[in-house]
C-alpha cells in the first residue's frame, strides 16, 4: 500500500512538474512577444480602437507646445468634418496631449484662410503642424512660414510640391491605388451591369491637386488599355473639379455632347452625388449606368445599395490619423520616429526628391462587403445608411 501511495504522490508531483512547466513556457511565450514602445511603434499598429497611441505617451512629456492640423473644405467631401478632425483629435489625446495642446482647423476652401489659419497656430505656439491645402501653392507658403518660426510641418493626406526638402514627412493612403481601385471597380461594373460598347466619361478632381493626379495616374492606367483595344470609348474627359456642383455643370455639359455615354468615371462621391442625381432626371435606371466614387460617404453608400453607384473606394481615416498623431508627437518631442513606422516614399515631382511616407491601403467597398468594411469599422453605422427608402436595399445586402 506505501508503495502505491508512494507511486501515487510521484505521480501528482510528476504532473505538477509538467503543468508548471508548460505554463512556464506559455509566460515565456507572452512576455517574449514585442511589446509596442514609442521606440519600436509600426505602421501595422494602428487599429480601430487607437491603443497604439498610448506607446507615445512618454513623448508627450517630452516635448512642449501645441499640435495643429489645418485642413482644406467643407465641400469636396464630407470626411474632414465628419472622420478626419475628430479622429486627429481622438489620437492626440490617447497619445497624451491636452485639450489645451490640440488645435484642428478647415480652411474653408480658401487659401488666404488656410494661411491665416496657420499664422494662427504658429502665434498660438504649435510646434508642428499637419497641412492638407487644396493646391501645393499654398502648402508651399505654409511650410516657408512654419520653417521661419522654427516650426516643423507634415503634410497631411496632400503632398505639397516643392515644398520643404528636409525633415518633411507626408501622411496619405496609396493613392496610385486608390486610383487603380477606382479603375478596376468601373470594369468590374461594367461586366456586371451587362454594359455593352461602354461609352465613357472620365472625370478628374482638380488640376491643382497632386492627389487628384496620382488617382488619374492610377485608373487611367486600368482604362487606357480598353480604350486602345477593348471595345471602350473615352468620349469626354473635363477638366476636372473637386467642387460638386461644378462637377454637374462638367458632366452635363460632356453629357449633352455625348447622349450616348453610359458610364462615368467619377474620382470621388461628392462630385458623382449631384451627378446620379442629374442622371434620374434623365430616366436612367438603377443598375444600367455605372458609376464610381471615392471616401466611402453616407450619400456614396447609399447611391451603391441602390444601384445608381459601383462602389467607393473605403479609405479608413482612423488610421491615417494615429499615423499623422503620431509623426507629430516624435517631432514635437524632437525624436527621430523609428524606420518601423515609415513603410514608404512619396516622389515630389518639383524638387525631385524622396518623401519618407506613411501609407495606408484603402478598400473597395460595393454592397457585397459593406456590412463587413464601413460597417463594421463604425465608419457610417448601418442606422444612417439603412434610413428611410434604404430599408429594403439593407435588407437585400444583409446591411445592419
Amino acid at each position: 500500500m506505501r508503495i502505491r501511495a508512494r507511486m501515487v504522490v510521484a505521480g501528482i508531483m510528476c504532473l505538477a512538474l509538467l503543468g508548471a512547466f508548460f505554463a512556464s513556457a506559455s509566460g515565456a511565450a507572452s512576455t517574449t512577444s514585442t511589446k509596442v514602445t514609442y521606440k519600436n511603434l509600426s505602421y501595422k499598429d494602428f487599429s480601430l480602437n487607437y491603443s497604439a497611441m498610448k506607446a507615445l505617451k512618454p513623448l508627450a512629456a517630452k516635448g512642449k507646445g501645441s499640435v495643429a492640423v489645418v485642413l482644406p473644405d467643407t465641400t469636396s467631401s464630407t470626411r474632414y468634418t465628419e472622420f478626419d478632425a475628430p479622429m486627429l483629435k481622438t489620437a492626440l489625446t490617447d497619445a497624451g496631449l491636452k485639450s489645451s495642446q490640440i488645435i484642428i482647423q478647415n480652411g474653408q476652401g480658401s487659401d488666404s484662410t488656410f494661411i491665416t489659419d496657420v499664422q494662427a497656430d504658429i502665434t498660438a505656439g504649435a510646434k508642428v503642424i499637419g497641412i492638407d491645402p487644396e493646391d501645393s501653392a499654398t502648402g508651399v507658403k505654409a511650410e516657408q512660414l512654419a520653417a521661419a518660426a522654427g516650426v516643423k510641418t507634415i503634410d497631411y493626406d496632400r503632398l505639397t510640391l516643392g515644398g520643404a526638402t528636409s525633415g518633411k514627412y507626408y501622411v496619405s493612403f496609396n493613392n496610385v491605388n486608390v486610383g487603380v481601385l477606382l479603375g478596376k471597380g468601373l470594369v468590374s461594373c461594367v461586366s456586371a451591369w451587362k454594359v455593352t460598347s461602354p461609352k465613357v466619361i472620365v472625370m478628374k478632381g482638380s488640376p491643382t491637386d497632386n492627389n487628384a493626379t496620382l488617382f488619374a495616374n492610377g485608373y487611367l492606367s486600368v482604362l487606357n488599355p480598353y480604350f486602345s483595344g477593348k471595345g471602350w470609348t473615352n468620349v469626354a474627359t473635363p477638366a476636372g473639379t473637386w467642387d460638386p456642383p461644378t462637377a454637374e455643370t462638367e458632366f452635363q455639359q460632356a453629357f449633352t455632347a455625348n447622349p450616348s455615354a453610359n458610364a462615368l468615371l467619377s474620382p470621388n462621391d461628392e462630385n458623382a452625388a449631384p451627378i446620379i442625381t442629374y442622371l434620374k432626371t434623365q430616366g436612367v435606371k438603377p443598375n444600367t449606368f455605372p458609376v464610381t466614387g471615392q471616401d466611402a460617404t453616407l450619400v456614396g453608400l447609399q447611391n451603391i445599395i441602390s444601384g445608381y453607384q459601383c462602389g467607393t473606394v473605403y479609405k479608413p481615416v482612423f488610421l491615417e490619423a494615429q499615423a499623422a498623431a503620431a509623426l507629430a508627437m516624435y517631432l514635437r518631442a524632437g525624436v527621430t520616429p523609428p524606420k518601423t513606422l515609415i513603410n514608404g516614399t512619396t516622389q515630389d515631382t518639383v524638387n525631385n526628391i524622396a518623401v519618407p511616407s506613411i501609407l495606408e491601403t484603402p478598400e473597395w467597398v460595393t454592397p457585397a462587403n459593406m456590412e463587413k468594411t464601413v460597417v463594421h469599422d463604425k465608419f457610417v453605422p448601418a442606422s444612417q445608411i439603412c434610413a428611410g427608402g434604404f430599408a429594403a436595399d439593407c435588407t437585400k445586402y444583409k446591411i445592419h
